[in-house]
């Protein structure tokens, strides 16, 4: 299904999602990304494993360095794991996790729910 959306819609509907990250940030911080982060996070639930520092880093074009540092962040938050991939031990596996599955689940509903808000007469 495809939405057609005015530059400026589009633009309305990324700031309206922005502004509720921020303005649901608990105090763990766990909304409080960097696009970096979110493109991470987002990669990791959406698209099938495996997912590993090595084909993040590809896919984002960054450094090995720059997706651990993400990682490590995210990880405090519990909103991904990583484990060593038994296979090739140079190799580390980004694992999905509830509390992360729920927060994509939530981020979704967020996106419909301001997609929806968005009629035709909104062009600003």
């Amino acid at each position: 299904m495809t939405i057609a959306l005015k530059p400026s819609q589009g633009l309305d509907l990324l700031h309206d999602i922005t502004l509720a990250m921020v303005r649901e940030t608990k105090p763990d911080g766990l909304a409080d990304f960097t696009h970096r982060q979110l493109a991470i996070l987002l990669t990791v639930y959406l698209e099938r494993p495996p997912h590993t520092v090595r084909g993040l880093a590809l896919k984002l074009g960054v450094t090995k360095p720059v997706i651990t540092r993400a990682l490590d962040s995210m990880g405090k938050q519990a909103i991904i794991a990583r484990r060593r991939d038994e296979t090739d031990k140079r190799n580390v596996i980004i694992q999905r996790t509830v509390k992360g599955a729920l927060y994509v689940e939530k981020l979704g509903d967020m996106v419909t729910r301001k997609a929806a808000d968005i009629g035709p007469g909104d062009e600003t």
